[in-house]
């Protein structure tokens, strides 16, 4: 009577499990399950910004007043500018006492209006932002700048692509190192995918219109999947 012999592996998101070696029809049994990635890169179509207006008052309605008058003037130069007004909208507004130097007597108020802003044609992502550090002046806040795939799906579709060829790249050399031959898909398994996105520009409280350079970089999109094989 034959020996059955049972062979395990796993290395680099790799398990080959061989069982039934003495029977006629084991293939079967016989399955290498491997994990692929795949990553793919893209120049971001769309940048946000999330920016406002920080006045300082001697009393709560006139530091509401100018913060709304400012982020008005801000809003109104980026649609002049280029962006849409559909794409412009309010995030935090807030007003806050501002202390002496003891510490415990109010000497004034600090009120803030945010607002967020897409920007989808990227050549005038420039001229919109800098508009809106000219139209509020010194009281101008440029809290950060992001950019960003506003649809990803054809990288998508080919990171997943790459994924499952890195998968069956990796199981076919584990057939061969095994002696075997790479039959049918048992099953697959989506890993999920993951964005990368450029880093952030940040910058607080200009002083004058300046002449913004924006570089959207590129994004890279990974995928991994998880794909079982027959081997016979």
């Amino acid at each position: 009577m034959g020996r059955l012999t049972g062979i395990c592996a796993v290395a680099a998101g790799v398990a080959l499990l061989l069982t039934g070696c003495g029977s006629s029809d084991s293939s079967g049994d016989r399955t290498v399950t491997v994990t692929g990635t795949g990553k793919v890169q893209g120049t971001p179509d769309v940048l946000n910004a999330d920016l406002g207006t920080d006045v300082n008052a001697a009393d709560v309605s006139s530091a509401v007043d100018q913060a709304n008058s400012k982020a008005k003037a801000i809003s109104d130069a980026m649609v002049a500018a280029g962006a849409k007004q559909a794409d412009i909208k309010t995030s935090d507004l807030s007003v806050q006492p501002t202390y002496g130097p003891d510490g415990q007597n109010v000497t004034g108020y600090r009120a803030t209006n945010s607002m967020q802003v897409a920007v989808r044609e990227l050549p005038k992502a420039s001229a919109i932002l800098s508009a809106a550090v000219q139209a509020g002046g010194n009281d101008t806040r440029i809290n950060s700048v992001s950019f960003a795939l506003e649809d990803n799906t054809k990288l998508l579709s080919d990171a997943r692509a790459r994924a499952f060829d890195d998968a069956k790249s990796r199981a076919q050399q584990y057939a061969d190192l095994s002696g075997l031959k790479l039959k049918t898909v048992k099953t697959i398994s989506e890993n999920g995918s993951d964005t990368t996105p450029p880093p952030t520009f940040r910058q607080n409280a200009p002083s004058a219109a300046p002449n913004i350079n924006l570089e959207p970089g590129q994004q890279t999109v990974t995928f991994t999947v998880t794909v079982a094989w027959d081997l016979g």
